[in-house]
């Protein structure tokens, strides 16, 4: 059975048929889902989602894109979550994104709200979720910052180099939908270098669905494309592939 470890179904492309879908992932070998949530509210539906389906799982933390003037209070709430709530295994969904933000200021408050938040998973002792688009530099100096810290970065993006640093500070790198495209050189040559035992496969649902998918609504469905295209990098079965990813994710999230 799969883990597709970073799905979005709070996203409203979901409101159509979300419990439909959901209750069709066991039958369609999908074991396990971790949710993310990007804000206080995506963090509390991804929570509901949890409670209600048993493979679901929960991360609760503020995107970077997602940063507002009220993201001190709503962290308050964050942290409650949690500390309260079995099934949130991480803070998570946070980090940095320069893709979009050019204001010097907006990012260094992104750097404010990601290193925050890198405390409440020490204080808690739960791994994160990092999202780096655009912004390896940053990230890594942050990331270093806590070395009792670890979790995993997800949609991986970065060099072999980095990488390799990761590894040592005990991070898991996650693949999506984009590995399977055509000009996914550099995360090929990642996949190959770093160990199998910390890989971890996601689809990013609702974003960038895997080929032969490439252009639809993404979701659970198609993570057998990671692992099948991390196979085929590995010279691995792709059904051992999908059982090792899954243990790591597992592993991470301290899911028995």
């Amino acid at each position: 059975m799969l883990f597709d470890t970073h799905a979005h179904y709070d996203d409203e492309r979901f409101d159509a048929d979300r419990d439909a879908l959901l209750s069709s992932m066991p039958a369609n070998n999908v074991g396990l889902i971790l949710n993310p949530g990007c804000d206080l509210d995506s963090s509390r539906k991804a929570v509901s989602y949890a409670q209600k389906y048993p493979f679901m799982y929960a991360a609760a933390g503020i995107h970077p894109e997602n940063i507002d003037e009220n993201w001190n209070n709503d962290l308050t709430v964050i942290k409650e979550l949690a500390q309260n709530e079995p099934k949130v295994r991480a803070i998570g969904e946070i980090g940095l994104d320069y893709y979009w933000e050019k204001d010097e200021r907006a990012r260094a408050r992104q750097q404010v709200v990601f290193a925050r938040q890198m405390e409440l998973a020490r204080e808690l002792g739960k791994p994160v979720i990092v999202h780096d688009r655009d912004a390896h530099g940053d990230c890594m100096e942050i990331t270093r910052r806590y070395p009792g810290v670890t979790g995993v970065y997800h949609c991986y993006a970065g060099s072999v180099e980095m990488a390799r640093e990761l590894l040592g500070l005990g991070y898991y790198l996650s693949f999506t939908g984009v590995i399977t495209f055509k000009n996914a050189r550099r995360a090929i040559e990642v996949i190959r270098e770093v160990p199998i035992d910390r890989l971890m496969v996601e689809t990013d649902s609702p974003y960038m669905a895997p080929e032969p998918y490439r252009g639809r609504r993404n979701s659970s469905l198609y993570v057998h494309r990671m692992a099948e295209t991390i196979a085929g990098v590995k010279g691995l079965d792709a059904a051992e592939v999908e059982r090792i990813t899954t243990e790591n994710g597992k592993r991470l999230f301290g899911i028995s």
